[in-house]
């Protein structure tokens, strides 16, 4: 099966379908993220590449020691990052854990954060080792709980050992189980798959398999959203627009801690997919610590003198 036409679901066409994409030249790769991270943009564009990227942060939690007190107070910030400016865009949505997920939707729900979405990790994150059973049941429980968005880790040890069918199928599965309720985000752990052309062979698995969004990382393991790596995610998805005329989204996550990094971030989104992909349906930055920076940045701009950490809530 393929939601694209692209393969029917045997081993066969899937092999035939990724050994026929290009590799990736890595000098290349490295060369032109190092090039694109060199630009700047103009003061005039800098306001409004801070209030896009708040709008596209995933606000993450993912501690063993995550309390519904902790998660509420994310939530809040999430929907009014800047409690004193109502012209401070909300953020994308609020990445948690499976048992958080209804604290979360019940309490953006409560404060008027309908519009907010809860992203939650599933398919025994962070490693992904656990049978489809379990997978299946740890996204219901996800979905039953209110998740909007559910962010799958692959089967790394399957990926890497050549079994593509297997990772295939589980997104798949997982896919068809979020339906219409959910948009569905496929995590690769770039960092295990070692080479470009691992990510891109990648990208295009669970693009074909029916993602909405592909996912650099869990935030667990470095290296995490390296540019090079965001480049050859970003240039899948535009080939895949060419292939199919679907836009499917990118997600980096782990590693983006200040505003520079974000902006960053922007500059390959725009020089590479496309401005298409500026808007929080297509990117999204998983982070923790970068909304304070975003918001220091912003109150400079506004004050001309940079707050005090104090200014904004620590998380």
């Amino acid at each position: 099966m393929s939601f694209y036409g692209l393969v029917d679901g045997s081993d066969a066409s899937l092999r035939t379908y990724l050994n026929a994409l290009s590799g990736v030249d890595q000098i290349g790769a490295d060369a032109r993220a190092s090039m694109l991270a060199t630009r700047s943009i103009k003061t005039a564009s800098k306001r409004w590449a801070i209030d896009m990227a708040i709008s596209m942060v995933d606000l993450t939690t993912l501690e063993g020691a995550d309390t519904p007190g902790k998660v509420q107070a994310l939530c809040t910030k999430a929907v009014r990052p800047d409690p004193t400016d109502s012209t401070v865009p909300s953020v994308g949505a609020v990445c948690v854990y499976n048992d958080m997920v209804g604290v979360a939707r019940k309490h953006l729900d409560l404060i008027g954060g309908s519009h907010v979405g809860v992203a939650a990790v599933s398919t025994a994150f962070p490693s992904g080792r656990a049978s489809m059973p379990v997978k299946i049941q740890d996204t219901a429980d996800a979905l039953n709980a209110g998740a909007s968005e559910i962010d799958m880790v692959i089967d790394r040890g399957a990926f890497l050992s050549g079994d593509y069918i297997t990772v295939f199928n589980e997104i798949v599965q997982i896919r068809e189980l979020c339906g219409d309720r959910a948009h569905l985000k496929v995590i690769f752990e770039t960092g295990e798959l070692v080479t470009y052309d691992n990510v891109r062979k990648a990208s295009f698995l669970a693009m074909a398999a029916g993602a909405d969004f592909i996912k650099t990382s869990t935030g667990k393991v470095a290296p995490a959203a390296t540019a090079p790596v965001v480049l050859v995610m970003l240039e899948a998805v535009r080939d895949f627009y060419s292939m199919t005329q679907t836009r499917i989204g990118v997600k980096p996550a782990g590693g983006i801690r200040n505003t520079k990094d974000a902006i960053k971030q922007l500059v390959l989104v725009n020089e590479t997919a496309g401005p298409a992909w500026l808007t929080p349906s297509l990117f999204r930055i998983g982070a923790s610590a970068l909304l304070n920076d975003l918001l220091m940045q912003r109150m400079k701009m506004d004050n001309g003198y940079y707050a005090s950490p104090a200014y904004v809530t620590i998380d």
